[in-house]
């Protein structure tokens, strides 16, 4: 049925329903030449009730996410911050705002007291957690009830049940949902750690029982890494969580990791919402999900979304959740977890279902039905997401990186595209909250369409003052294997065994990055030539006379050179390498901005302009930034005179991969390592990370201590 029809039928039906608009706009399938806001299968009652005024127990983008739905309903809002949120996108987009503490999350978001004293302030009828912090805290959802302030999201009860790993798994069994092999019950100690990976037999996945977003967890393939991640998970797991309780159970290998989303009320109903792919994923963190998945067929996903409710309502459960599932090659699927809260990827859901999940979760919590059935809920089209996060790709897929955004635009000018953020130019990117960005999320009627139309988006997205991991999302949404939907949650090692290295250019990939370079460096020139001219009383006919158009140039990239010649031609340039090769390309963009929009040989390609230098310039090209040194062709057989640099030796040096606090140190002044001996563990964004010894030796210097604070590649160890 198309979607024309199908609105129209459900118009006859739900008249008395009314048919919110959303905020995020876009049409939907060209084919259909059907306009619609994204919010297109919400729904509610006509002059129902709702809360008058919400706060937000969260920060950054979740706190605008949850905020722009309120405000699309008229519902006044109030926003919690710490100092240096003060002045975030969240607390400026909120109707009123109440700083609750220092930076760290311990003393400002974690902290209940405060934030239920700011509730009783202000006169909040209702508390929204979003997600992380107190989202999945039974005692919190329990004190807002005692004062009689709604919690949206489940009850306490349902929290305890599904929220806690061990517990839910119990609950899960007796609702019959498909379980996978492991331990029953809380790990002890290390020592028991081993025994039970032992007998469930390894590969194991060692996870803190209160856990989420891949802190608290770790695989371990024999006996030594069962310890050790036992031992970090269980730190990681007290810091993240204030709960430290362990479990150990069977490490599926080569699954997919598949969710599904659900929605129910306080009168019984509950609806699945289709599934989300969430497999490719680096620290057992997702990076890139995408809705619905490839690999689910619609047996498949009748049976895992049945499951899902089967286990919601077993806990009574009312609000917006997650049941998460491993899915095997073939298609068998086994419980993982229960997210009691509203997920980070929810809009790709959004996008292809129509409904805005954050008000579902709002019309439930005020004690409204659900005015969907399972038959209302379509799979329309294809959304993918991006995390944009300030992570450095080149490091572990994704260390963080921290700063001010000295210049942010993001893509939604395009077509198709939503972005999820919480930041903008000017913003800063700190050490103490999560390092995302932004989520970038494109939709369209195939897979290949928001594929596309994400290419697209991630090319003209520009970030400036920290470093991104665009780089890598833009390599993976074109990698062949993303491509065809052969993916695991083994994918990144797979496709990148030495890590990532950046975009690998072909070679007529490389031709246009140096003649894009050449062309950047001829308009440089004439602008400067332009400007000279112009000073005196006859700079027109003097800019006529003096203005080149034809530049014999060598350009550099990496360790290969090539004669490059530039010729202006009316509004093109026509660039000749070696002779040989010729490229026409408009001249017409702007050095001024940072995307530049190319037509080379009438093909679009979007560069973006980096930097650029007397010869220097850095360019953005499929995601990746390239160098190219671009010289005058009379000054370049000069550069063999010139010194080369040499590489210094940091093999006896251990530096801060990324900036952090120095947990513990293991080692002193001194003392003798060997090879891959832990020498100190550094914690970034609530991650644990051991740093350990690159070759054996004494240890000579010891530039830190515990509680330290280190910028990214600090001299930490520096061994004899």
């Amino acid at each position: 049925m198309s979607r024309l029809v199908a609105l129209k039928s459900r118009a006859i039906v739900n008249r008395q329903c009314q048919l919110y608009n959303g905020v995020f706009s876009r049409k939907l399938s060209i084919t259909r030449s059907l306009a619609k806001e994204l919010y297109w299968n919400d729904r509610a009652v006509e002059g129902e009730q709702q809360f008058k005024k919400i706060l937000i127990a969260n920060r950054g983008e979740i706190a605008c996410r949850v905020i722009s739905t309120c405000r699309r309903l008229g519902i006044k809002t109030v926003a919690v911050h710490s100092d240096v949120d003060s002045s975030s996108k969240f607390v400026r987009m909120a109707d009123e705002a109440h700083c609750i503490g220092p930076a760290p999350t311990s003393k400002s978001y974690l902290k209940m007291d405060t934030i239920l004293d700011v509730v009783r302030k202000t006169g909040a009828e209702a508390v929204h957690p979003g997600y992380g912090f107190l989202s999945e805290n039974m005692e919190f959802a329990r004190r807002l009830a005692d004062i009689g302030v709604v919690f949206i999201g489940p009850t306490s009860a349902s929290i305890k049940a599904m929220g806690d790993k061990i517990e839910s798994k119990r609950v899960a069994a007796k609702a019959k949902v498909n379980m996978i092999p492991g331990f029953d019950g809380e790990i002890k100690d290390d020592d028991h750690a081993v025994k039970i990976a032992n007998e469930i037999g390894y590969p194991v996945m060692i996870k803190a029982s209160a856990g989420g977003g891949g802190k608290g967890l770790r695989i371990a393939w024999n006996d030594k890494e069962a310890r050790n991640g036992f031992r970090l998970s269980k730190s990681e797991a007290a810091a993240s969580f204030g709960d430290d309780r362990m479990l150990v159970e069977k490490y599926i290998d080569n699954p997919r990791h598949i969710e599904v989303q659900v929605m129910c009320d306080q009168h019984g109903n509950a609806v699945y919402l289709n599934e989300r792919e969430c497999s490719i994923q680096r620290r057992n963190q997702k990076v890139i999900e995408e809705a619905p998945s490839t690999f689910i067929d619609g047996e498949t996903r009748k049976k895992m979304g049945e499951q899902a409710i089967a286990l919601a309502k077993s806990v009574n459960y009312s609000s917006a959740g997650t049941v998460e599932f491993l899915v095997d090659s073939q298609r068998k699927f086994y419980f993982l977890e229960m997210n009691t809260r509203l997920q980070v990827e929810h809009p790709i859901t959004e996008c292809i279902t129509g409904i805005d999940i954050v008000h579902q979760m709002i019309r439930a919590a005020k004690g409204h039905k659900l005015l969907h059935a399972q038959s209302d809920i379509p799979v329309d089209g294809w959304a993918v997401e991006c995390r944009v996060y300030a992570e450095d790709p080149y490091k572990a897929f994704g260390l963080p990186s921290v700063g001010r955004l000295s210049r942010y635009s993001e893509p939604t000018h395009i077509p198709y595209v939503r972005c999820d953020s919480g930041i903008t130019e000017g913003s800063e990117i700190s050490i103490y909250y999560d390092p995302m960005i932004c989520k970038l999320v494109t939709y369209g009627p195939s897979r290949n369409d928001a594929l596309s139309t994400m290419t697209k988006a991630l090319d003209s997205y520009v970030i400036r003052g920290v470093t991104h991991n665009v780089p890598l999302l833009r390599d993976i949404i074109t990698e062949k294997r993303f491509v065809a939907g052969d993916i695991t949650t083994k994918y990144l090692p797979q496709i990148y065994p030495n890590g990532f290295q950046g975009k690998s250019l072909t070679d007529s990939e490389q031709q246009y990055l140096v003649a894009i370079a050449c062309c950047v460096s001829a308009k440089r020139d004439l602008r400067q030539k332009t400007r000279i001219s112009a000073t005196t009383p006859e700079g027109e006919l003097e800019e006529a006379a003096i203005l080149p158009n034809k530049w014999n140039l060598q350009a550099t990239v990496g360790d290969k050179s090539v004669h490059v010649v530039v010729e202006l031609k009316q509004n093109n340039f026509k660039v000749v390498f070696d002779g040989k090769e010729e490229l026409q390309i408009s001249s017409v963009f702007n050095l001024a901005l940072p995307v530049i929009n190319a037509t080379i040989n009438g093909k679009p390609e979007i560069f973006q302009l980096i930097s650029r230098g007397q010869t220097h310039i850095k360019l953005q090209y499929l995601g990746t930034v390239y160098s190219v040194d671009v010289l005058d062709n009379r000054y370049a057989s000069h550069l063999k005179h010139m010194p080369k640099k040499h590489k210094v030796d940091t093999s006896a040096m251990v530096l801060a991969p990324m900036p952090g606090v120095v947990k513990s140190v293991s080692v002193k002044v001194g003392d003798m390592v060997s090879e891959g001996q832990e020498l100190l563990v550094l914690e970034a964004m609530k991650m644990q990370n051991s740093l350990s010894a690159g070759k054996a030796g004494k240890v000579k210097l010891l530039n830190v201590k515990e509680g330290q604070t280190v910028s990214a590649d600090d001299l930490l160890v520096e061994l004899e």
